[in-house]
């Protein structure tokens, strides 16, 4: 579905293009500096991926990057790096888990196939050096102590019981949807309203404030009130490096794909003109796929907490 025209503005005027991207030391972001044993896994990982996503744009192979933004849709429960893991691992994953979870499900993984890598987290427990044996044991607190490699299948690699089908289509389930973003809309004090004058615009985004073209198919004012609430939410972000309007609007646009094809939407296909954006600065990718994982998942969590797309037992650890 081809939807154009937005415009997302911090005022009722439009913002000021810059031709540059602004950028901060080096040494700030996690994402350029050298790997070594003893960086933070996820971090390895994650800047693993997205160099290889730029190596493999430069070769002219477009689909990788639709298929990270597939992995979105599909696996938002997952962590960003795992979601870029499994996308890089196996592109066309549709849901995966451990084997334990493949059996219960009567389902088992076929021989000679290849397990998709990914990290769990292990999780120890820490008490106070000046409490006694008893309060320690009552009050010991879980924390972080590193991560491990675990192995989970995608369903194609095994054979067996059928699973029930997922549907997400359009056909009756744009206005829950909808009603559910509106919501979640209302909680964030964000308020929304329909204004023709905005034409040609399909959607404007005023920071605290959307404002809709009235008369769009349900669809396409799905898909416009998922752009504009990618606006507002990126609007919010915490980021190192300072971006420019033509980025914000690729970054929500990817937004309103990643979400749009979690639910069902035809959504317009993710555009290869993503990386040029960027002139191969792994740093600046990083951050922005970052931005819109996190900002997708939001949505969705928020849009699909009664029919999540992932049964439970899909979560992996991550």
């Amino acid at each position: 579905m081809q939807h154009t025209n937005y415009v997302s503005t911090t005022s009722g005027e439009a913002e000021p293009r810059r031709k540059n991207t602004a950028h901060r030391h080096r040494s700030d972001s996690p994402y350029q500096q050298r790997t070594t044993q003893r960086d933070n896994p996820t971090e390895v990982l994650i800047k693993q991926a997205v160099d290889y996503l730029i190596e493999q744009l430069k070769q002219g192979k477009s689909e990788m990057l639709t298929a990270y933004l597939n992995a979105m849709a599909q696996f938002h429960a997952y962590s960003f790096g795992n979601i870029l893991q499994i996308a890089r691992q196996r592109p066309d994953a549709q849901r995966v888990a451990g084997i334990r979870t493949w059996n219960q499900l009567g389902r088992f993984v076929k021989r000679g196939e290849k397990g998709i890598q990914i990290l769990a987290p292990v999780i120890g427990y820490r008490s106070k050096k000046d409490e006694t044996d008893e309060e320690a044991t009552a009050q010991k607190q879980p924390m972080l102590t590193g991560f491990r490699i675990v192995h989970v299948f995608d369903y194609s690699q095994t054979t067996g019981a059928d699973l029930p089908e997922l549907k997400h289509n359009v056909t009756g389930e744009v206005g829950e949807h909808r009603d559910r973003l509106i919501d979640f809309l209302k909680r964030q004090n964000i308020g929304l309203e329909y204004n023709e004058h905005i034409a040609p615009a399909l959607g404007v985004s005023y920071g605290g404030k959307i404002a809709l073209l009235p008369g769009q198919s349900k669809a396409e004012e799905l898909v416009t009130l998922l752009h504009e609430t990618a606006h507002e939410l990126i609007r919010k972000s915490n980021r190192r490096i300072l971006t420019t309007q033509t980025v914000r609007e690729t970054e929500a646009e990817a937004v309103a794909f990643v979400v749009g094809r979690a639910i069902g939407l035809d959504s317009t296909q993710a555009s290869a003109d993503y990386i040029s954006l960027y002139h191969g600065n792994a740093e600046l990718l990083a951050e922005s796929l970052e931005i819109v994982q996190h900002t997708a998942s939001t949505i969705l969590a928020a849009i699909r907490r009664e029919d999540t797309a992932q049964p439970e037992q899909f979560a992996a650890a991550s």
